[in-house]
């Protein structure tokens, strides 16, 4: 009997095709215990994900799983389908929150591929996907669009007609949906004094914290979401990669640096919708993530709730106050390692 792999190696650039559904395992069931693992990962302060009396009294149905959490664990579920071979995560959009994620709820996902573009070398291509994820109602809780540098199995494979899929710029602020009234917010408990009416766009915020990222807690975040990715565990793999050594999971960058923001946004901390991401540079162990934001714009979503549009720049081991991000040219300047793009609800006064 001829031996079969039944190991998963992971898709190829070519193994993909637009329209392809890709059903992901592992159903997670999230709980309270997930949130404290989460909050000392990721130094998450803010009030409605620490405080089930602040979140009641808030308009949330409880102590919530922070969406961005929630967003970890739906992309997890992904990667050993879509990003196992990858080179790198290259972007995200038009990512939309629903419904919120309660303590014992359980979330699954599902992937369709909207677009692939072999690239010139020959030896990789992009793929676009739609990633959905789902309660155990089956009741759609987000879904994103994220496209990844993929390996090709053999360079001599045709290329496939490009297709690449047409996404919006930012998701409508008519379109924000799963934000509470806020009606009862006390800021004091929140902490910081500053509501919707406080913020101009142009504004930049320097968010002044720092965190620096050691080993086994990043791997321990990237767990958590259950994230294979091998260049985020193994070193023996990486020794003869571009870098020589383990990359940090961007999302641990995007988790800490929102966690930072708290610091001049403690009133913004519910995500509502990704409008845009990328990740400029790498992070490794032993660096030190800093934080700054730029209102982009305002929207007016209810009588005592707002929504502002925020730019979220994390660079490592430089002062965030000096406003890090392009040259002259459009391209990252020297550290940044993250450009985020995204809606948050926020108490109007």
């Amino acid at each position: 009997m001829a031996s079969v792999q039944k190991s998963n190696p992971g898709n190829y650039f070519e193994d993909f095709h637009v329209g392809m559904e890709i059903i992901h395992a592992t159903p997670q069931t999230l709980t309270e215990g997930d949130i404290a693992l989460y909050r000392a990962m990721t130094g998450n302060r803010f009030a409605q994900y620490s405080s089930s009396e602040f979140a009641k009294a808030a308009g949330f149905p409880g102590l919530c799983i922070d969406p961005v959490h929630a967003f970890h664990v739906v992309f997890g579920k992904s990667v050993p389908d879509i990003s196992l071979n990858a080179v790198a995560n290259l972007g995200y959009a038009d990512g939309r929150f629903f419904l919120p994620v309660m303590p014992g709820d359980t979330l699954s996902t599902v992937s369709e591929v909207i677009g692939v573009k072999e690239n010139s070398n020959g030896k990789t291509g992009v793929v676009w996907v739609r990633t959905t994820g789902f309660n155990q109602r089956g009741e759609t809780v987000m879904s994103f669009v994220r496209w990844v540098m993929v390996n090709k199995y053999e360079m001599d494979n045709p290329a496939p007609e490009p297709v690449v899929p047409d996404l919006p710029e930012a998701v409508p602020a008519a379109e924000l949906v799963g934000y509470p009234d806020m009606k009862a917010w006390d800021m004091a408990l929140a902490g910081g004094p500053y509501t919707f009416d406080d913020y101009a766009i142009g504004e930049k915020i320097n968010h002044v914290d720092g965190m620096t990222v050691e080993e086994a807690e990043h791997q321990i975040a990237t767990r958590l979401y259950q994230n294979t990715a091998k260049v985020h565990f193994d070193a023996h793999g990486q020794k003869d990669s571009r870098f020589g050594k383990r990359l940090i999971y961007g999302g641990v960058v995007i988790s800490i640096a929102r966690s930072l923001a708290f610091n001049g946004l403690a009133n913004a901390g519910q995500m509502l919708a990704i409008n845009a991401g990328t990740h400029a540079s790498p992070l490794f162990a032993g660096d030190t993530i800093y934080a700054w934001s730029e209102v982009l714009d305002k929207a007016e979503l209810s009588d005592t709730c707002g929504a502002l549009r925020l730019r979220l720049v994390a660079v490592k081991d430089q002062d965030p106050g000096a406003f890090a991000y392009k040259d002259d040219a459009g391209k990252y300047a020297a550290g940044v390692l993250l450009d985020f793009d995204y809606w948050a609800a926020i108490p109007k006064r």
